[in-house]
C-alpha cells in the first residue's frame, strides 16, 4: 500500500488527482466547523449531550458536523437515501429500468440528475425536520420565519456542496467521492476512540489493570475484525476460461487460457452504507413530526426505538435483537442487489461465446450462464452473511457500557473504502505505466 502511494506521487497525472482529492477533503473538514448562523453554542452543547439515538449515527458519518450544527450537519445521508429510492424505483418503473440497463452514458447522467433532484427534496424535508425538532430546546437564538429559512437553506446548501465535492472526487480525484466523504467523516472520530481507550486505562483514581486488559481486548478485536474484512474484500474465485485458436487478420492466434475473477464481496461497501441509511430513515421521519418521541410510548415510539437501535445504546434488548436481524437481512438483500447489478452472468456468458471461449467442462451458452449464476449465488451468500455478522457482532459491546465510536459498520466502511481507493490508485498507475508501451 505504501509503495503504491509512493509511486502515485512520482506520476504527475496521478499526483494531481491525489492532491486534488486531499484539497476537497480539507474543504469538507473545514465546512464541518462552520456553524450555521443563529445557533446558541451553549444550548447546542447541552442538547447534543442529552440526545441519544439517530443523531449519534449522523454525527459519526458527518465527522462531528451534526453536533456542531455546521453547514454539513446532514452530511451526505439525503443523497444515499435518494440513491436507494431511485434504484428501487428502477426495479418497478420500466422507463427507469431501461435508462439503467440500456441508456449508456446518457442514461447514467439522467439517473444521476434524478437522484440529485430527489436529494434536494429529501434534504429540504430533513432540514425542516431538524429545525422543528430543536426549535423548542433553545438551540436557536430566534425561531421566527427568517431564522428558520436561513437555517433550512444553509443545511440544504451544505448537502448540495457535499454532492458537488463527491462528484469532483469521483471524476477528477481518486476513489468514489460519496464513499470518500463518509470515510473521512468516520476516521475523524479516531482521536475520540483513542481517548476512550486512555480513559479505560488511566482514571482519576490512577492506573487500572482491568482497564488495560479491556483496552487490549478491544485493540485485538479490532485488528481481527479488520483482517477479516480485508480477507473478504480481497478473496476471489477464479473461474478458468479457455479460448481456442482463431484467425485474426492474416494471422492464426493460438489458444489462450485466462480466468474470470469473482470476488466474495463484489458489491463492495455500499450495501453496508445503504442498509444503515435505510434502517435509520424511519426514525428521521418520525422525529420530524414528534421531537419528544424518544421519551414516549406506543406504536410510533416502538418504531423509533427499533430504527435507532443500530446507533443507540439506550434501547431495550428486544428492539436491539429485532434491529440486528433486520439489519442482517438488509445487508444480504443489498449485497445480492448490487452484485447482480454489477455482474450479469448472461452477458458474460455471451461475451465468452462470441470470442470463441468456453469454461472447461461446461458447454457454451445457457449452461455457462447457469454455472456462473450458481457460483455468484454461493459467493454472495457467504460474503454477504460474513459482512452482516461482522457488522452486528460489535453491537454487543454496547451491553458492556463502553462508548465506542468505531463499531462494526464503521470499520467495514473504512476498510472497504480504503481498499477500493488503493485498487483504483493502482489501476491509475498501471494505465500510466503501459501508456508509453502502447504508443
Amino acid at each position: 500500500m505504501f509503495k503504491t502511494i509512493k509511486n502515485a506521487f512520482k506520476t504527475p497525472d496521478v499526483r494531481k488527482r491525489v492532491l486534488y482529492t486531499l484539497l476537497l477533503i480539507v474543504i469538507f473538514r473545514l465546512g464541518c466547523y462552520i456553524t450555521i448562523p443563529g445557533v446558541n453554542s451553549i444550548a447546542l452543547s447541552e442538547a447534543m449531550n442529552s440526545n441519544n439515538g439517530i443523531t449519534g449515527l449522523i454525527d459519526i458519518i458527518s465527522g462531528g458536523a451534526f453536533s456542531r450544527f455546521s453547514v454539513f450537519a446532514m452530511s451526505i445521508s439525503p443523497y444515499i437515501t435518494a440513491s436507494i429510492v431511485i434504484q428501487l424505483l428502477a426495479m418497478i418503473i420500466p422507463s427507469l429500468e431501461r435508462l439503467t440497463k440500456e441508456g449508456g452514458e446518457e442514461g447514467r447522467k439522467k439517473i444521476n440528475r434524478y437522484t440529485k433532484i430527489l436529494t434536494i427534496v429529501l434534504a429540504l424535508v430533513e432540514a425542516i425536520g431538524i429545525f422543528v425538532s430543536y426549535k423548542n430546546s433553545g438551540v436557536f437564538v430566534n425561531t421566527n420565519f427568517g431564522t428558520a429559512t436561513l437555517i433550512v437553506i444553509s443545511l440544504v446548501a451544505g448537502t448540495s456542496i457535499l454532492m458537488w465535492l463527491g462528484d469532483e472526487i469521483s471524476n477528477k480525484g481518486i476513489g468514489n467521492g460519496i464513499s470518500m466523504i463518509i470515510f473521512v467523516g468516520i476516521i475523524s472520530g479516531l482521536p475520540s476512540f483513542v481517548g476512550t481507550l486512555k480513559d479505560l486505562i488511566i482514571t482519576s483514581e490512577g492506573f487500572r489493570t482491568t482497564g488495560l486488559l479491556t483496552a487490549l481486548g478491544l485493540l485485538i478485536g479490532a485488528i481481527i475484525l479488520v483482517a477479516g474484512v480485508v480477507f473478504i474484500q480481497q478473496a476471489e474465485r477464479r473461474v478458468p476460461v479457455q479460448y481456442s485458436k482463431k484467425v485474426v487478420g492474416r494471422k492464426m492466434v493460438g489458444a489462450q487460457s485466462t480466468h474470470i475473477p469473482l470476488k466474495l464481496a463484489m458489491a463492495g461497501v455500499m450495501p453496508i452504507i445503504f442498509a444503515s441509511s435505510f434502517l435509520t430513515f424511519p426514525a428521521m421521519i418520525i422525529q420530524i413530526f414528534n421531537s419528544n418521541i424518544a421519551t414516549q410510548h406506543g406504536f410510533w415510539a416502538g418504531v423509533y426505538k427499533f430504527s435507532i437501535a443500530t446507533s443507540s445504546s439506550g434501547v431495550e434488548i428486544g428492539y436491539s435483537i429485532a434491529n440486528a436481524l433486520v439489519y442482517l437481512l438488509l445487508i444480504m438483500a443489498f449485497t445480492f442487489f448490487y452484485t447482480y447489478a454489477t455482474f450479469n452472468p448472461a452477458e458474460v456468458s455471451n461475451n465468452i461465446k462470441k470470442n470463441g471461449g468456453f469454461i472447461p467442462g461446461i458447454r457454451a451458452g445457457k449452461p455457462t450462464t447457469d454455472y456462473l449464476s450458481s457460483i455468484i449465488t454461493k459467493l454472495t451468500w457467504f460474503g454477504g452473511f460474513f459482512l452482516a455478522v461482522i457488522a452486528i457482532l460489535p453491537m454487543l459491546l454496547r451491553f458492556t457500557g463502553l462508548n465506542i465510536a468505531f463499531g462494526g459498520t464503521s470499520i467495514l466502511i473504512v476498510v472497504g473504502v480504503a481498499l477500493e481507493t488503493i485498487q483504483q490508485l493502482e489501476s491509475q498507475l498501471v494505465m500510466r505505466h503501459y501508456k508509453g508501451f502502447l504508443e
